[in-house]
């Protein structure tokens, strides 16, 4: 009987224990709150703050703020779809002289970085420090505009892009893109901003490049594309020296404007 005595309370002691640890397991996610956060409480704000969801990202074509450079003013127009930069370009870049050779050497660089990297984190090109500067700050600029009118400006991105099918001309804001015109040397394509039945806007998605090419689109296209806002219409003089630009960049603009319904 007296050896009894310490296996009974070996045995009590380890119900004892058991019981003991049980309840502190028990207890634990009450006493520890943090311990559910840590464990992914915090993931879904994240997740609703996240840039690439799809709801608000928006689409559309917006033009930044002209940046002031040395050698004169760089400006960025960019197109968005889903919240993906899917389209850049300058419609204003330095010009005159050397300005010249720069700009159309890194201007097509510059805009193929943007839509790569879907932001204005770009590298600057070599020889463009100026250039690229400005691009960088004009991009940005186009960007914060068409983040602040995603949600605002919905219905009227879904508008805008019917009416790049032809729908609803004369009404809003349409941008069309006219056929490309075939030139002795190389294609001249053109698309035409208007809005309330004006033209507002005028770029030249392709025109003439290398060798020579380049220096005569550089100092045409920006003349055409001032001459197609101020007439409003195709006719428009042709650029000394640019000949057969000229007269593939109004071919192209009256393809786009036929499209506005005139």
């Amino acid at each position: 009987m007296r050896k009894s005595h310490p296996v009974r309370r070996a045995v009590l002691a380890g119900a004892a224990t058991v019981s003991g640890i049980v309840l502190l397991l028990s207890l634990k996610p009450a006493s520890d709150p943090d311990s559910a956060s840590a464990a992914g409480g915090a993931a879904p704000p994240v997740a609703a703050q996240s840039p690439q969801g799809g709801r608000g990202a928006g689409s559309g074509t917006v033009t930044g703020d002209a940046a002031r450079t040395q050698y004169g003013p760089v400006q960025v127009r960019v197109t968005v779809s889903g919240g993906k930069i899917t389209r850049a370009e300058a419609v204003q870049a330095p010009k005159g002289g050397q300005s010249d050779q720069v700009t159309a050497d890194a201007v097509p660089k510059l805009n193929q970085a943007a839509v790569a990297a879907g932001n204005a984190d770009i590298d600057a090109v070599s020889g463009a420090t100026y250039t690229s500067a400005g691009y960088a700050k004009s991009l940005q600029s186009a960007l914060d505009k068409a983040a602040a009118a995603a949600g605002s400006n919905a219905g009227s991105n879904a508008g805008a892009g019917a009416a790049e099918e032809g729908a609803g001309a004369g009404q809003g804001t349409q941008v069309l893109t006219g056929d490309a015109a075939q030139t002795q040397y190389g294609p001249v394509q053109v698309r035409v901003t208007v809005s309330g039945g004006r033209i507002t806007d005028v770029e030249a998605l392709q025109a003439p490049k290398g060798g020579r090419s380049d220096q005569v689109t550089a100092d045409a296209v920006p003349k055409l594309n001032r001459a197609a806002v101020a007439a409003g219409n195709a006719d428009i003089d042709a650029v000394s020296g640019a000949t057969y630009t000229s007269a593939g960049y109004t071919q192209s603009l009256q393809s786009a404007l036929d499209r506005a319904g005139g």
